[in-house]
């Protein structure tokens, strides 16, 4: 017996959880990791922070902004990854509607990765809570 999508993902939403898909806005239509960063996300909608592998290019848009709001990971701190990736707290942060992700699983376009450690989601958080570029609408939620 199949598990309704629905059921899904609202069984794991928690601050940490991660998914993986194609965003439409950014521009690329490669699958990227998105971590859950608020603190009660079983509301309408979740604050998500993407991965990318693209360090470089992610340090040199962000060189005006506070550091702590760019987080560096690797495979060996976060397993799913299979390269050094890094969390942009000023750009990669968005807000999704519990109904799309579900779209989403439905249509095969998400997957479940394994949980993020919940010490490096509060530094996701931090992140978004000094940047200057996040919404105090966005930065609410997270509180």
């Amino acid at each position: 017996m199949d598990i309704p999508p629905e059921v899904v993902i609202k069984a794991s939403i928690r601050l940490g959880s991660v998914y993986y898909f194609p965003y439409e806005k950014f521009h690329s239509d490669e699958s990227h990791f998105f971590v859950v960063v608020n603190v009660n996300p079983n509301a309408e909608e979740i604050v998500l922070v993407a991965a990318s592998s693209k360090i470089n290019a992610v340090k040199k848009r962000n060189k005006k902004n506070p550091p702590e709001t760019l987080i560096e990971i690797n495979p060996n701190e976060y397993p799913d990854f299979t390269c050094s990736s890094i969390l942009d707290c000023n750009y990669s942060v968005i807000v999704q509607k519990i109904d799309v992700l579900v779209e989403r699983l439905s249509s095969k376009k998400l997957k479940l990765k394994s949980e993020m450690d919940v010490k490096f989601v509060e530094r996701l958080r931090q992140g978004i809570l000094v940047s200057k570029l996040v919404s105090s609408n966005i930065k609410g939620q997270l509180k």
